[in-house]
């Protein structure tokens, strides 16, 4: 079998690696000059399996108004003459029901511990160097209000396996003496001792290497593909902008946003959106003492805190609406004032600025499977702010469809609608 994976980000190249170590012919096709340099390339750095619940959720709405149109609220709305933006947004209000959030949570847990195996085990096999550590994740509370919430939803993930605990002030600073800094204003936290951090981008460029070495695989960098070619209801062929067809028996489209545009090449509309983003690498040189150890996510303003080898890395909020990979000065001067109001000694200023859109679904979940516009085209695609924790896992749900095992997960919930 000779299956041919469109993109060289953290799932494209989880998907070849897992094709490759099962035996199949590969050809990894990214358009880029490397791998993982978009969303791919200084995202958050959690690896965040229990913390999986949706941005869709009925809380969220009450927020709407003041979030969407105010420059400082975690998450920002431009408004666009464009069908797609409406649809997908009146999409996810509908996603934001209680049913439907406990649905997506239970399926995304499955898919998160998934991954936690894999990742586990692929780095047993074959080790990669990505500042990899289970150091735990703490979810800060402003309000004792949703400290009182997430002890539901602690409740509720317990039945799927995670293992958390909820912590007063005393003692989320005794467990993380930098929260210190947050004094009074921190009502409690969310504890997950077994959550792990670790470099995207490293991870991703391991992996693309191990597959260039791979005697099954083959590489192709600076390949734009222009669009899939389909006879019947088989794609025959991927065409790149050279004229060149890459010919395969399957077919995998996990090319991030430029997926939407290739999947229309064959008339499927992906109910995608770009979910902007931002980060800041600090150097833990210039944070000595001030940087948490552990994990951070401070759940009002959305921003999470992540030590990664030698550096903090530290990232936030969601622009919709803003198509470009340009750091909006606005946005990132508001990032670093909340961040030097939360941990005042952090260096703010000799922090390594970066901004990428998260290929996101309403509901929150990923879509893996089987593609409506042929039978030999597969996606994976959608993993939102998740694709670095669930990555792993995505690929070996897809790779045991395309090739008729025995599903380790139930790959309906991620099914294409």
């Amino acid at each position: 079998m000779h299956v041919c994976i469109i993109g060289a980000g953290i799932i494209g190249t989880s998907t070849a690696w897992q094709f490759a170590r099962q035996g199949a012919r590969v050809t990894l096709i990214e358009a880029s000059s490397g791998a993982g340099l978009a969303t791919s390339y200084a995202n958050g750095g959690q690896l965040s399996y229990s913390y999986v619940a949706p941005l869709a959720e009925p809380g969220v709405l009450p927020y709407l108004p003041k979030w969407l149109f105010n420059g400082e609220s975690p998450l920002r709305f431009r408004p666009r003459l464009d069908p797609h933006q409406w649809r997908w947004c009146l999409a996810f209000m509908l996603a934001c029901r209680s049913s439907q959030v406990k649905d997506t949570t239970a399926a995304m847990l499955t898919l998160s511990y998934l991954s936690r195996d894999t990742l586990h085990q692929w780095m047993n096999e074959t080790p990669i160097s990505f500042h990899h550590k289970t150091n735990g994740k703490l979810i800060a509370y402003r309000s004792p209000a949703l400290v009182k919430k997430a002890r539901k939803l602690v409740a509720y993930q317990a039945g799927y396996g995670a293992q958390q605990s909820v912590l007063n002030r005393q003692e989320c600073i005794a467990l993380e003496p930098a929260l210190g800094e947050l004094g009074e204003a921190l009502a409690g936290a969310v504890y997950t001792p077994g959550e792990e951090v670790g470099d995207c981008h490293l991870l991703t460029t391991g992996l693309f290497n191990a597959i260039s070495r791979h005697s099954a695989a083959v590489v192709r960098t600076g390949a734009h593909v222009r669009k899939l070619i389909r006879s019947g209801n088989r794609i025959v062929a991927a065409e790149l902008d050279s004229g060149e067809h890459i010919t395969a028996d399957h077919f995998v489209v996990a090319a991030g946003m430029a997926s939407r545009r290739l999947l229309q090449t064959v008339n499927e509309e992906a109910m995608l959106y770009g979910l902007k983003g931002y980060s800041l690498s600090i150097p833990m040189s210039d944070a000595p003492g001030a940087a948490p150890a552990i994990s951070v996510t401070d759940y009002e303003r959305r921003i999470v805190y992540a030590p990664i080898g030698p550096v903090m890395r530290i990232a936030a909020m969601v622009d919709m609406g803003d198509r470009s990979a340009d750091i909006n000065p606005q946005r990132i001067a508001l990032l670093k004032r909340q961040v030097n109001n939360t941990f005042p000694s952090l260096d703010t200023a000799s922090a390594t600025e970066w901004a990428g859109e998260r290929p996101a679904t309403p509901t929150g979940k990923p879509i893996i499977g089987r593609s409506h516009a042929a039978e030999n085209l597969w996606l994976n695609i959608g993993h939102g702010a998740l694709g670095f924790t669930v990555a792993c896992g995505s690929a070996v749900l897809l790779q045991a469809l395309v090739s008729g095992q025995p599903v380790p997960i139930n790959a309906r919930p991620f099914a294409s609608r």
